[in-house]
């Protein structure tokens, strides 16, 4: 046992260092939150955007199916794309892929930035995978080759200033892609390639690196999901507050909708059970067909449809998680998730996860397709009380899943935190955990998921 009075001493020592860090917080507004951005080589980002055209890689031309390459026009207003009508203050025909030019562009009008390196608490590497990584998923002669994406940014990183990535082995380096960890998880050596993934998360280069992803995986220590883009992107404070009030008096006469792809599996699962039962009650459900891409880039699409139902149910598709589940939240449509990896497993810095009930519907998967459970009875017994407190709830969400127009004004920035504010935040915490694991000699600790969601 320790002797007492060191025992007290060290608790002083303690004390009193974290009294100064206390100090240093209240008088540098920038303490733990600096950001150094990593200069890299136009290859790894500029360069993937400038060359656009019907025979140029990696972006395709607009006449292109819309689930191959994002088309060239979306490249407008540095990633989100053309308005969606001229006169639009706040809406854009936004390509999810083409998030990591966006966020890297609200990353450089934050304050904090570090031009030292060696003063900078985290680095953010504005690597566009997404774009990279096109070339191997639609390329059927370089679908061997598909193991080496990113291969060249390791190697940059490794030998360029390499004190950068081996002060803190990496740990403090965190970058965004446009996807789902999924599709860049795939071990190098699996033979055959799996057509449209990667390896790029399994890179030992990038071990330590954390990966802003749409979707994250099942244990997620190398990644963190944060909300897939929607098109609704205020620039001012009065543009926001006019579409939540919108979304907020809008007359809801459906009870639920699905807006998606509206081909039968061709086995039983909750999608198949869902168009079965929409076919069946037309009066309760409607159905938006979402099939073939036909709503990548056209939120009207969809977006009048949710402002006229109650719930928006979201299944799980190829993957857990769906777009369609934000832009239901920016209508004010309460979602109905049918499997917790949906968004309760993914998005803790942005939807606390203890909160959910508050503003979701949770309906299992498998009492429904084998359970013979019925969504719209299940929906139709949910207090009329209930809903409206739902959907206020979802409203109150909205603010922090969205992503702000670059450039916005200050009356909104210093409104709320949005999506790329709450994304920041959480990963400066995850670094600062981290780098303290490692500092201190306790790298069991460094892997550990605690703090990674902060409630609310």
């Amino acid at each position: 046992m320790a002797n007492p009075p060191f025992l007290f001493l060290f608790l002083l020592l303690n004390l009193a260092a974290a009294a100064r860090r206390a100090g240093a917080d209240e008088s540098d507004p920038c303490a733990g939150r600096r950001i150094h951005i990593r200069h890299l080589p136009p290859r790894f980002n500029t360069d993937l955007l400038r060359h656009c055209g019907a025979d140029a890689f990696p972006l395709t031309d607009p006449t292109a199916a819309a689930t191959s390459a994002p088309p060239c026009e979306s490249l407008a207003n540095h990633g989100l794309g053309p308005r969606t009508h001229p006169r639009s203050r706040s809406w854009y025909r936004t390509d999810p892929r083409l998030l990591e030019p966006f966020f890297h562009r609200r990353i450089l009008e934050r304050g904090c930035l570090a031009d030292d390196p060696a003063r900078a608490d985290a680095v953010f590497v504005p690597y566009y995978a997404a774009l990279d990584a096109l070339p191997y998923v639609l390329d059927p002669a370089l679908l061997d080759a598909s193991a080496r994406h990113g291969a060249e940014l390791a190697a940059f990183l490794a030998r360029d200033q390499p004190r950068i990535l081996s002060r803190r082995h990496g740990h403090d380096h965190f970058l965004v892609v446009s996807g789902s960890a999924w599709d860049y998880a795939q071990p190098p050596d699996t033979e055959p390639r799996l057509w449209g993934t990667t390896s790029l998360l399994r890179l030992p280069e990038l071990a330590n690196v954390t990966f802003l992803t749409v979707e994250s995986r099942v244990w997620p220590w190398q990644e963190h999901a944060i909300p897939h883009p929607t098109s609704f992107h205020p620039a001012t404070l009065p543009h926001l507050r006019t579409w939540l009030a919108r979304a907020r008096r809008s007359r809801r006469a459906t009870l639920m909708l699905f807006t998606g792809g509206v081909s039968r599996p061709s086995r039983p699962n909750i999608r198949g059970s869902i168009l079965a039962e929409c076919a069946n009650s037309t009066d309760a459900c409607a159905v938006v067909d979402c099939s073939g891409g036909k709503c990548s880039h056209d939120p009207g699409r969809y977006m009048r449809a949710m402002l006229g139902a109650k719930f928006c149910l979201e299944p799980p598709g190829d993957t857990p998680t769906r777009r369609s589940t934000f832009d239901a939240i920016i209508a004010g449509c309460v979602p109905v998730f049918f499997e917790d990896l949906a968004a309760r497993r993914q998005y803790g810095w942005h939807l606390p996860p203890a909160r959910f009930d508050e503003f979701s519907v949770h309906i299992p998967k498998e009492s429904v397709v084998f359970g013979g459970v019925g969504i719209a009875e299940t929906l139709e017994a949910v207090p009329e009380a209930e809903v409206r407190r739902m959907r206020k709830r979802v409203l109150e969400m909205a603010p922090r899943v969205l992503y702000r127009r670059h450039g916005s004004a200050a009356e909104l920035r210093e409104a709320g935190k949005d999506a790329v504010d709450l994304a920041v935040d959480g990963v400066l915490r995850r670094i600062r955990r981290r780098t303290r694991a490692q500092e201190e000699g306790r790298p069991e600790s460094i892997y550990t998921m605690e703090d990674d969601s902060l409630e609310m």
